[in-house]
């Protein structure tokens, strides 16, 4: 199972609607929105090996900048950004 359906299968455990970002009109956003008591949290997700490219974190801090927690979490690793 690849670390993104592990993400979504747990966050939906606790209770989140986990929305996966497919396609946006703009580069770079995270992978999957987590919606749940009227907060949105995004977080990229990467497995063991990939890394975190620099447009992404840039949208990472856009969206943090903006109000929103925005994370990058990898396999084995958890939040490293």
């Amino acid at each position: 199972m690849s670390y993104q359906k592990e993400l979504i299968k747990q966050y939906t455990k606790q209770g989140f609607k986990v929305l996966k970002i497919i396609r946006l009109n703009e580069n770079g956003y995270p992978d999957l929105m987590l919606l749940k008591d009227g907060k949105t949290i995004f977080v990229e997700s990467k497995e063991e090996k990939d890394t975190l490219k620099e447009l992404q974190k840039a949208r990472l801090d856009e969206l943090r900048c903006l109000g929103f927690t925005a994370i990058c979490m990898q396999k084995n690793k958890g939040i490293i950004y």
